[in-house]
């Protein structure tokens, strides 16, 4: 029996959607060829992908594993169906943007549908985004790591800073209190035994902060992982717990009062955001409106962080 494509797009459909009749409206396709696609799947591997319950599937372990295998794969594979699929309209500039999820979510996203020109949007690590704008995958990316590949330039356009934050509904007197008194140790203790947040993809912002400010390497797990960090603001907003994210995500929740500013660090992390471009392209005109908006957006979401 040979392995066919349509069993991994249909399995990582019920794994994005949680259900399959979600993973079936996605698809165009059946509930009952969800179901047969993902059982031969199972049948091919010898294992079981997802525990199935009442409302969500949920991924086993085993199925975590294959979805981080084919995740990477599948998604150059939609990308090539859409540059090369024939169309009957009439052909326009298309280019690929690479970012995180809540810079895309907190500028872009407003305006994709009023922009003359197609955009493929790509989400992922850095690293990795580099090397797409590298070999012409990608042809702008925005991030705060640079490369040092000698076809790529960079346009340092504004700034974050990664801060402490909490719930409203968070008793964190104690700790602003051993905070401002500089007992950080004592702090760092209290704030291990609280509630935490962070993202499946990326701890990062947690990591390096807590190595930052209280001199040793994150020693304890957060309690709730979360896909990205909107999902983050939206969970902590008027309830319990703490993470660590960029400032200009959580502001207005800030602002309106559904999270807590709780510190920014003895020593502030700052990052600074750049456009990243290949140095000689045919997109210079399309690549200009896109830095345009985000320059704009940013301005507007945190006025204080021009680059």
């Amino acid at each position: 029996m040979l392995l066919n494509l349509e069993w991994l797009r249909t399995f990582k459909a019920i794994y994005d959607h949680g259900t399959l009749t979600s993973a079936a409206q996605a698809l165009f396709v059946s509930q009952p060829g969800v179901s047969l696609h993902l059982n031969s799947l199972e049948a091919y591997t010898g294992y079981k992908l997802f525990d199935r319950s009442a409302k969500k599937m949920v991924p086993t372990e085993r199925g975590k594993v294959l979805y981080n295998f084919i995740l990477e794969p599948l998604s150059k594979l939609e990308t090539a169906e859409q540059l090369f699929h024939r169309s009957s309209k009439e052909d326009r500039t298309t280019i690929s943007i690479g970012m995180c999820f809540e810079t895309f979510q907190f500028t872009l996203e407003r305006y994709i549908s009023s922009l003359p020109f197609n955009v493929i949007i790509k989400f992922g690590d850095y690293p990795q985004m580099l090397h797409d704008l590298d070999k012409g995958v990608l042809d702008l990316i925005i991030t705060p790591q640079k490369g040092d590949q000698s076809n790529l330039e960079y346009e340092a356009f504004s700034k974050e800073s990664i801060v402490m934050v909490c719930g409203s509904d968070t008793d964190a007197g104690e700790i602003r209190a051993l905070l401002k008194k500089q007992k950080i140790k004592e702090a760092g203790q209290l704030l291990k035994q609280q509630l935490w947040y962070s993202t499946a993809a990326d701890m990062s912002h947690l990591k390096r902060f807590w190595q930052t400010n209280f001199r040793h390497h994150l020693d304890f797990k957060p309690n709730y992982i979360v896909p990205n960090i909107s999902s983050i603001v939206r969970c902590l907003s008027g309830q319990t717990g703490f993470s660590v994210i960029p400032d200009f995500l959580c502001r207005e929740e800030i602002a309106t009062g559904g999270l807590q500013l709780v510190w920014e660090g003895n020593s502030p992390i700052e990052n600074t955001l750049y456009f990243g471009s290949r140095k000689r392209t045919m997109f210079e005109k399309e690549i200009a409106r896109v830095k345009a908006i985000f320059k704009e957006e940013m301005v507007c979401i945190c006025p204080a962080a021009r680059a």
